[in-house]
């Protein structure tokens, strides 16, 4: 009888023993009576009746999964490689533990499928360059999706995109080729003003029949420094219209 009693006693004291939970800050207990919810419960002492009630802990920390390697084509029909970072957390324990099977391989491979869905819609140009755009789409996506399982996505970003060799050489090649496209657009646009310029020039001259003639002698300063042995000497225009106009009075008097 003495054995009994103290089998009796252990059991008694094991089962007490069990019945306090101590949950930190950051964790929450799920409880279960009789296989149905109860309650959310902690942080600090939590009381449960052995056999009768169960208890599931829950973790709120932000938690950082990594999302594997993914294989996907563009819609420019290139072949990459894509991998990223997803971070979330637990906002409601009791959806968390009720309307998923293991919610963090759920999240996971939700975020698997929905980067390869959200990135395979765009070109291999707007996958390299537009990629803060594109953590926030899949970020949208993904929060939307795991709202009914209480988990708040918080972010998603886009660690590598790895290109075939071939297809790096290829956008070098076309790089190449979209700068000497805009160096060549920005010299004609150089020669257009300058063209301009000088259309505006020369009508602001012909305008002033004195500048022209301050111009020829600029002209003529500027050959007289240089080591040339031939000087041009433009003529006026002028001079010859009015030589031409002394002419012909001087005809008309004769006459």
């Amino acid at each position: 009888m003495e054995i009994v009693a103290i089998i009796v006693a252990g059991v008694f004291v094991a089962l007490l023993a069990s019945s306090f939970r101590i949950l930190r800050e950051y964790q929450r207990a799920v409880v279960f009576l009789l296989g149905r919810f109860q309650r959310v419960k902690g942080p600090g002492l939590v009381i449960i009746v052995p056999i009768v009630q169960q208890m599931v802990r829950v973790d709120l920390r932000t938690i950082v999964l990594d999302i594997p390697t993914q294989d996907l084509i563009t819609r420019d029909n290139v072949s990459v490689k894509v991998n990223a970072v997803l971070y979330f957390r637990v906002v409601d324990p009791q959806r968390a533990i009720i309307n998923v099977e293991h919610f963090l391989d759920a999240t996971g491979q939700l975020a698997q499928t929905t980067l390869r869905s959200v990135l395979g819609q765009h070109e291999l140009d707007e996958l390299l360059a537009e990629r803060e755009q594109l953590n926030h789409d899949v970020q949208a996506i993904l929060d939307t999706q795991t709202d009914q399982w209480g988990i708040k996505v918080s972010n998603v970003e886009i660690k590598h995109v790895d290109i075939d060799e071939s297809m790096i050489r290829a956008i070098a090649k076309q790089a190449e080729a979209e700068r000497e496209r805009r160096a060549k657009i920005i010299h004609a646009q150089g020669e257009q003003q300058a063209a301009e310029k000088l259309v505006e020039a020369a009508r602001e001259l012909s305008a002033e029949p004195g500048s022209m003639q301050l111009r020829y002698m600029q002209t003529l300063t500027e050959i007289a420094g240089e080591k040339s042995s031939t000087i041009v000497f433009p003529l006026p225009v002028s001079l010859l219209d009015g030589l031409q106009k002394l002419l012909t009075d001087k005809s008309s008097d004769e006459s």
